[in-house]
């Protein structure tokens, strides 16, 4: 069997970033407390809390006074006045490019434009960020959101409208609901896109498509309630009808020895060690 790794599986630059410095903060302060899952990745988060951090789903949940973590994800902007008034000390682990993306929407606020977020609408990043949009903005999930999206624009009177994504979302969706946008919206409308999606899920996404198509079977190891390693399953099991998810090697328990290409790739908050133990379970056949 031959076993093609993608060059892109595991963490990305973001979440080694918030996961290290995690691990540092909780050895420098004896009680830390993290706001929601630092990653969407239940090893990680377990690991973690191994080595002493608390995680909780609510700031009512942290002692005044003490110190508490914000997601990888980021927060809504509330959180950040209410810890400021509980003397909760913060310690961002936004990922940069979510941050990024905050202010953008708070520069974009201020010159009047009505802002269009396409994303998934419960997921922990698109609810802090649609916390910095304002009232003249709308989150648009599939193309049959559009519609809507449209309707709420022409009431809101704005003229100027930009289009911004989810920094894990699927790269041809965001291309297809922003041009058929911006084709529904006459010249009356001045319309920006602008893709805010994670140069590392573009790529993650495009080697994903490139793997699927000459293996038999692809296995996409990653957290269930991850955005971005959901994209990978729905890109590979597109292309090769042999896909499987899963969390953790203990979830395999196919004869592979029927498969003679398989490709494994996995996503932006999967550590090595659950990379490693696929693999080492497939070198047995």
């Amino acid at each position: 069997m031959e076993i093609i790794l993608g060059k892109t599986a595991g963490f990305c630059g973001g979440v080694l970033n918030s996961v290290s410095k995690a691990e540092q903060y909780v050895l420098d302060n004896k009680e830390v407390y993290c706001l929601g899952e630092l990653v969407h990745n239940k090893q990680v988060v377990d690991k973690l809390k191994d080595k002493g951090i608390k995680f909780v789903e609510s700031l009512d949940e942290v002692p005044n006074e003490t110190k508490c973590i914000i997601r990888a994800h980021g927060v809504s902007k509330d959180i950040y006045q209410d810890a400021k008034e509980r003397n909760i000390e913060l310690y961002d682990l936004t990922c940069p490019k979510v941050l990024k993306i905050h202010n953008d929407v708070v520069n974009y606020v201020n010159d009047d434009y009505f802002i269009v977020l396409v994303a998934h609408k419960n997921h922990p990043e698109v609810i802090g960020t649609i916390s910095f949009c304002g009232e003249d903005s709308f989150i648009v999930q599939t193309l049959e959101d559009i519609e809507e999206c449209i309707n709420k624009i022409k009431k809101s009177g704005k003229k100027k409208i930009v289009i911004l994504a989810q920094t894990t979302y699927s790269t041809d969706l965001f291309a297809e609901i922003s041009n058929k946008m911006k084709n529904l919206l006459d010249n009356d409308y001045e319309v920006l896109i602008n893709n805010t999606i994670c140069n590392a899920t573009e790529i993650r996404q495009k080697e994903m498509k490139e793997i699927a198509k000459i293996v038999d079977a692809v296995i996409i190891i990653g957290g269930k309630n991850s955005s971005n390693t959901t994209k990978l399953y729905n890109i590979s099991n597109d292309l090769c009808s042999n896909t499987y998810l899963v969390e953790t090697v203990n979830e395999l328990n196919d004869d592979f020895s029927k498969y003679n290409k398989v490709g494994v790739m996995a996503g932006a908050s999967t550590p090595k060690e659950s990379i490693d133990e696929v693999i080492t379970y497939l070198n047995k056949f």
